[in-house]
């Protein structure tokens, strides 16, 4: 029986955003987020990602694809998309793969509609059609512009404005994936053939990533759009100040400070000492109100880290955790080295925007009023 095969580009060279599909949207790089996409998909049989990079390997293939090395003739700027997946498709098959249908997706859409995509695949495999593309419905005025500066429509005559329930909607093409049977695109070598249809998916859904300011539109888009979900892992390691605390401090005629915390917090490192679970305070500062609070909360503590990824890798090896296995809660950018290594980036609601940006979930509650306490029960409710 023919193969089903999801083929996702993903070579390690981008200019408009260096490293483009390692980068972290909703906390999860962007490959990985396509693998994940392909796989909940109904219909897709395997999962394939064709790569000139080391790093993009790695990612992809934790993230359950099977991973096709592309050669380096086929792996610059000039590179088109249908050389990568006509490549791979003769790599599988000269493993002995028999591919049928093909849905080659794009890691530059981290918003990918796994439904939608089953729903393409069902087509194609059914005969319906040769080759589905995504695309959002539009009723947009499109314009061009002229060599001399002068605007003219394409899609309507400009003297006529008719209401948006009496136009005819168009199509606006997402990039964010395309179906089609492999003979056709074999014959044709390109991503539309035959009897081609549309896949409608949701407007808000189309963005695709090829600047850093889209980059940081798509992660806003997650916030907002990403149902909150339970938070797996074997271990939770936050920062002090500004996540136990509200990030000011009180000083006193000697110089010592005394700083705000939440009982709620303290519950809720009670109950995740109750499950087993361990947690590590880590922290560059080196006041004693940071082991003072730890030592009040049973917690063991890090301080005076200047470190905190390798202070991070180091515990986490002593532990025999995989650092995939580990939360990490912070608020501020010397939180981000630790962040990135971990499978659970998180951040509190007033964390700086760089942090919020690199986070997996950013959570609804400020640092000293409940922040712990709330990331404690996503964690237990796993």
């Amino acid at each position: 029986m023919s193969t089903t095969v999801a083929i996702i580009p993903a070579r390690g060279g981008s200019r408009g955003v260096p490293r483009k599909n390692v980068r972290r949207v909703g906390g999860v790089p962007l490959v990985a987020r396509a693998v994940q996409a392909a796989l909940a998909a109904d219909g897709i049989d395997l999962v394939v990602v064709s790569t000139d990079d080391a790093e993009i390997a790695e990612v992809a293939a934790v993230a359950g694809a099977r991973i096709v090395h592309r050669p380096a003739d086929i792996s610059g700027d000039t590179a088109s998309s249908e050389s990568a997946v006509l490549h791979a498709i003769g790599q599988l098959e000269a493993e002995g793969v028999e591919v049928g249908v093909v849905a080659f997706l794009q890691a530059t859409s981290p918003f990918i509609p796994s439904a939608a995509l089953a729903d393409a695949v069902a087509r194609v495999r059914a005969g319906e059609a040769d080759s589905v593309f995504s695309a959002h419905e539009t009723f947009g005025f499109v314009w061009r512009r002229d060599a001399d500066g002068q605007a003219s429509g394409i899609n309507h005559d400009a003297s006529h404005r008719p209401r948006r329930q009496d136009r005819e909607p168009h199509y606006l093409e997402t990039g964010a994936f395309y179906v089609f049977t492999a003979a056709g695109f074999r014959e044709s070598r390109h991503r539309f053939f035959g009897r081609i249809a549309v896949a409608e998916v949701p407007e808000w859904s189309a963005i695709e990533i090829d600047d850093e300011h889209q980059l940081r539109i798509a992660r806003s888009l997650a916030a907002m759009h990403e149902a909150p979900h339970p938070i797996a892992v074997r271990a939770v390691v936050t920062d002090f100040d500004g996540v136990h605390t509200d990030d000011t401090a009180i000083i006193d005629a000697s110089g010592g400070e005394r700083v705000r915390v939440s009982r709620e917090d303290g519950m809720g490192v009670a109950l995740l000492r109750h499950a087993g679970i361990p947690m590590l305070i880590l922290s560059t500062e080196v006041n004693p109100v940071v082991r003072a609070r730890a030592e009040k909360l049973r917690v063991p503590v890090l301080h005076g880290i200047d470190d905190k990824e390798q202070a991070l890798r180091g515990w986490a090896a002593e532990n025999g955790l995989d650092l995939d296995d580990i939360a990490y809660l912070g608020n501020d950018v010397n939180d981000l080295p630790a962040m990135r290594i971990v499978g659970w980036p998180i951040a509190v609601a007033n964390a700086h925007p760089r942090v919020r940006e690199a986070a997996r979930v950013v959570l609804t509650r400020t640092g000293g009023s409940g922040a712990v306490r709330e990331l404690v029960e996503r964690v237990l409710s796993a």
